[in-house]
């Protein structure tokens, strides 16, 4: 019995050599449910993309990005920016960007803090300021 969220026991359950439940715990007993859709559970905890929920295709995203012209630190670790994607994406989902954006252009994206929802002017993030540059 393992808990948390791994792609190892996403396999095991697709492969029926496992099951997956989930616990709801409450004050006076916890309630127990066994998880069914096994490719939501995936899509739900980013081991499958999901380009309806996350508003990004599976794809090289084409990305513009600026300095957010309040930032009071620009020479700090983390700076804040306005990031605009070209390719027609939307970014629903700040986790599933950072990963994307990690694997694409190396990036080191916040993603435990606030960021700025999609907007015409762009989407506002903190970023590492070094990971930029590469």
């Amino acid at each position: 019995m393992s808990h948390g969220v791994d792609a190892g026991a996403y396999a095991r359950a697709r492969s029926g050599e496992s099951r997956l439940f989930a616990v709801w715990p409450g004050s006076w007993r916890s309630d127990l449910f066994v998880v069914d859709d096994l490719d939501e559970y995936a899509r739900a905890h980013g081991l499958l993309h999901d380009q309806q929920r996350t508003g990004l295709a599976d794809h090289e995203h084409a990305v513009r990005w600026a300095l957010d012209p309040s930032e009071k630190k620009p020479m700090g670790s983390y700076i804040t920016v306005r990031v605009h994607l070209d390719c027609g994406c939307a970014i629903n989902d700040l986790d599933a960007f950072a990963k994307q954006m990690r694997a694409q252009q190396g990036w080191d994206i916040a993603t435990t803090g606030g960021w700025g929802g999609s907007t015409t002017s762009g989407t506002y993030m903190r970023v590492r300021r070094k990971s930029l540059d590469s």
